[in-house]
């Protein structure tokens, strides 16, 4: 909760931030790159800390340091201390993230484990719908700072709680030492993924940096791949890179967040700059999609135990690509009720696709690689969004009419619900009703991954 909320409260506070220290509009959004850039090239890595030295240790020093990154943002004289900081501030979320799944993985039984998924998507869900308002109310009364200092005493309360509960300890993998090299080709290549997606709405697709950018993830994620292949102690557990649950779960999540997020940026800048309504206009008619998303998570982990994820990751799927395509009929004429109808679905459907493929990857996780499965699951949840949004952005800023957001609005809307629609494709490679997570047989390898077998 503390994450989500900390990046949607960050967008009301960047204008009262550029003014108190004159800063420029790029220096601005490197307070949300850095951050981003940070969590996303080190999710993965976390994870694989957590399964080798443990989970709560994981989760206690992200805390304790997001909440110390905090305190210093809230006292930094200058605009590049803001952006440091928030950089620091992605490293420590990144090694809580994939901890809080791992944790969860080793806290509940199987049958009670869907309960715990749909919790934490409403927790998230509670928290990116508090942003704004929490945002808007602290900043106009205490000032930006104020965003960042309710952020420590949370965290320490957080671990806190950490050190007097005792979780059962899920299996460590201390048989294996981290692979410097594979690590660093990993992070490099997901901080230059990230680097050049969030470029794309400035520069565009065709443009000599995004073009560049593409080729040199490219290089590195196959110098990556051949780097896996050789190791006898990858970042990636072949027992992980070979399950069909867990890949078709990354996927899934992937173009499904890819989808709604470039949906919302395409929406709510048709209702703000186009319609003319203010922040807080235009959340009350995304409203639907939060409460749905709240209230659709535990139906759906309740529907999960029973109808299976292949048909819960399908109908959730299908939801958001009829939700994202309701929304591209909207123009300045259409009544309320009509964006309020497509904004339910939506958070319907992705509330369903959450907790179907959340629940999934932590239940099929080997022993000992909990972490690592975590983290790639946090990636795709961090990648897709960017990668949805330079869709729509590129969508936008296409053709004749760039200048114009409503004309383009349909056609990216319609391109974005195709992007959804691929998670159908995945959807399908899920376990039946009756199926049960866990059972991909890796090849002979590792310690944990005989273990596993």
């Amino acid at each position: 909760m503390i994450v989500a909320l900390d990046g949607t409260v960050l967008s009301v506070a960047q204008p009262s931030l550029q003014r108190d220290f004159g800063a420029g509009v790029a220096q601005v959004q490197w307070t949300s790159t850095s951050y981003l850039l940070a969590v996303a090239a080190l999710l993965v890595v976390a994870g694989r800390l957590g399964d080798r030295y443990g989970h709560p240790l994981m989760l206690r020093l992200g805390l304790l340091g997001f909440a110390a990154a905090s305190a210093g943002i809230a006292l930094a004289p200058g605009i590049g201390w803001v952006i440091g900081l928030r950089a620091a501030q992605g490293v420590f979320g990144a090694l809580l993230q994939p901890a809080t799944l791992a944790l969860l993985r080793s806290a509940y039984p199987e049958e009670r484990l869907g309960r715990a998924v749909a919790l934490r998507t409403s927790a998230i869900g509670v928290a990116a719908a508090a942003g704004p308002v929490l945002g808007g109310a602290l900043v106009g009364s205490l000032g930006w700072r104020a965003v960042f200092v309710i952020n420590v005493p949370v965290a320490l309360a957080s671990a806190a709680v950490t050190l007097a509960v005792r979780a059962p300890a899920p299996p460590r993998d201390g048989s294996q030492r981290l692979d410097l090299p594979g690590a660093a080709l990993l992070t490099t290549a997901l901080a230059a993924l990230v680097h050049t997606l969030v470029g794309v709405p400035e520069h565009g697709w065709t443009a000599r940096p995004t073009l560049l950018g593409l080729a040199a993830v490219a290089a590195l994620a196959t110098a990556f791949a051949a780097h896996e292949r050789r190791t006898p102690q990858p970042i990636v557990p072949r027992a992980v890179a070979r399950s069909v649950p867990v890949t078709a779960s990354m996927t899934l999540l992937l173009v499904t967040t890819a989808g709604m997020f470039g949906a919302l940026f395409v929406t709510t800048f048709f209702l703000q700059n186009v319609l003319g309504y203010g922040p807080l206009d235009c959340g009350l008619r995304v409203l639907p999609l939060t409460a749905l998303m709240v209230l659709g998570a535990p139906v759906a982990g309740a529907a999960l135990r029973r109808h299976g994820p292949r048909r819960m990751a399908t109908a959730g799927s299908l939801l958001v690509v009829l939700g994202v395509a309701g929304l591209s009929r909207l123009d300045a004429h259409s009544p309320w009720t009509v964006a309020g109808a497509a904004f339910a679905v939506l958070g319907a459907g992705f509330a369903t696709v959450m907790v179907t493929a959340t629940g999934t990857v932590v239940g099929d996780a080997p022993p000992g690689y909990a972490g690592v499965v975590g983290g790639l699951k946090q990636t795709a949840m961090n990648v897709g969004p960017v990668f949805g949004i330079a869709v729509a952005a590129g969508m936008m800023l296409a053709g004749p009419q760039a200048g114009g957001a409503a004309p383009r609005m349909g056609p990216a809307l319609l391109v974005l619900a195709g992007v959804t629609a691929l998670g159908l494709l995945p959807a399908t490679l899920l376990p039946r009703a009756g199926g049960k997570p866990g059972k991909a047989v890796p090849a002979r390898g590792t310690p944990v991954e005989e273990t596993a077998r």
